[in-house]
């Protein structure tokens, strides 16, 4: 862990189901940004730094005086000692009263984003982004909704090869219903050691229930994928903004204008999000300068985010894929393209996460809290937090598509390059 004193992530929404004990995705020196995790065993992030949190000598409620702790608390530990005298299974563990409490006060606060993880997942989170091998499925997950929703299948891995797709939404864990559970208690259910398989009970739009069994692996959470297509076309894939995707862009970048590329394709499908800092270090490579992002907190002050120079991609002409699985970082340079006027984005109207999160490592190795400390906002100060980002040319995949293996979102990109 990072000597830093914290993170910021604008979490995307899910957790990385790496399957093998992920947490929250999320989410760069200073923010993060994730709205979806890995099914691993965590939601998805890696953080650079957070802080250690110490406990106020007061706690203020808005509209009413500050009260002193010992008065404030006086019932809930009233009810702490009724729990340990009266309770029918003793010992009772107070670590797990000491956790289930800070999870209760954090869900309190009726944000979906804000949230208490356990040591186990904040250690998971902290290492995902870093592109670490794990256990499990891997599939971004969307942990925060009525269920535990699939935002994308990694390419290669388990959870694709058994055929798992973006919006499919998880009902049942080897044979038990699963509905009404909260995303991370399903998760638990879904994670496990390689080698190891779960059936996993799928509701997907448009047809019955369906069980699908997926024998869990080591799983390495890709960051950037790149290639020439035809016509001398630049092809580069997002997978997630981690610690080392702005450095393998540049790569990838570099080794692509070498072949003379006539346009470039940026695909951000299926990309949950991660580092605040990665994003903006993305968007300078495709956009010269002026402003990427508004970053505005609850009193009304804000914090501006401009492109940094040295971008290696600013006059190539640029084409952007989006859907429903690019949510936060992701969004933040879609955005910043469409608003800027840097590129055309093609496909289906984003995920809508436009909120910004910091890790808040606790005292003695007791986890962290995520707490959502401001909203993010365009170029031309558009708020996309749960409406998302309208592509210019939108596109949609059908259930044709898919099962012929076409790829209508790209060949849309490819034929707009190519004019």
């Amino acid at each position: 862990m990072s000597s830093k004193s914290w993170v910021t992530i604008i979490s995307i929404f899910g957790a990385i189901i790496l399957l093998s004990g992920a947490c929250v995705m999320g989410f760069v020196a200073g923010r993060f940004l994730s709205p979806a995790a890995l099914v691993a065993d965590s939601e998805p992030p890696v953080f650079e730094s957070t802080a250690v949190a110490e406990l106020p000598p007061q706690i203020k409620d808005s509209g009413s005086p500050s009260e002193n702790l010992d008065e404030l608390f006086r019932p809930f530990w009233q009810a702490w000692d009724l729990v340990h005298e009266n309770f029918v299974d003793q010992p009772v563990s107070d670590v797990d009263l000491m956790r289930g409490a800070i999870s209760g006060m954090m869900a309190a606060l009726g944000d979906q984003h804000t949230s208490y993880l356990d040591p186990t997942q904040f250690e998971e989170s902290n290492a995902q982004l870093q592109g670490e091998e794990y256990e499990g499925i891997g599939a971004w997950v969307d942990i925060s909704g009525e269920f535990l929703t699939i935002i994308s299948p990694m390419p290669g891995s388990p959870a694709e090869e058994a055929g798992l797709r973006a919006e499919d939404k998880v009902v049942g864990v080897n044979g038990e219903d699963v509905t009404g559970l909260d995303g991370e208690s399903v998760r638990q259910k879904i994670i496990g050691p390689r080698g190891t398989t779960v059936i996993l009970t799928i509701q997907r739009e448009g047809q019955e229930n369906f069980d699908v069994e997926v024998e869990r692996a080591n799983i390495v959470v890709p960051s950037v994928e790149s290639k020439m297509l035809d016509n001398q076309i630049a092809y580069i894939r997002l997978f997630t903004f981690g610690d080392d995707t702005s450095r393998d862009l540049r790569k990838a970048i570099k080794e692509l204008n070498g072949q003379d590329p006539k346009g470039m394709i940026l695909d951000l499908r299926n990309n949950g999000g991660g580092y605040l800092e990665t994003a903006i270090d993305v968007a300078s490579e495709f956009i010269p300068d002026g402003v990427i992002m508004y970053e505005e907190y609850g009193d009304g002050s804000r914090d501006i985010y401009e492109a940094r120079k040295g971008g290696s991609a600013t006059d190539i002409p640029l084409v952007v894929l989006i859907n429903g699985g690019s949510a936060s970082a992701s969004e933040i340079v879609a955005g910043a393209v469409q608003d800027r006027g840097r590129g055309q984005l093609v496909g289906e109207t984003s995920f809508g996460k436009g909120s910004v999160q910091t890790y808040n490592a606790l005292v003695d190795e007791q986890g962290a809290v995520r707490i959502t400390i401001a909203r993010w906002l365009t170029p031309l100060e558009r708020q996309i937090n749960e409406i998302g980002l309208e592509p210019d040319v939108k596109v949609e995949i059908t259930e044709e598509n898919m099962a012929a293996g076409v790829d209508p979102q790209l060949e849309q990109a490819i034929e707009l390059l190519a004019r």
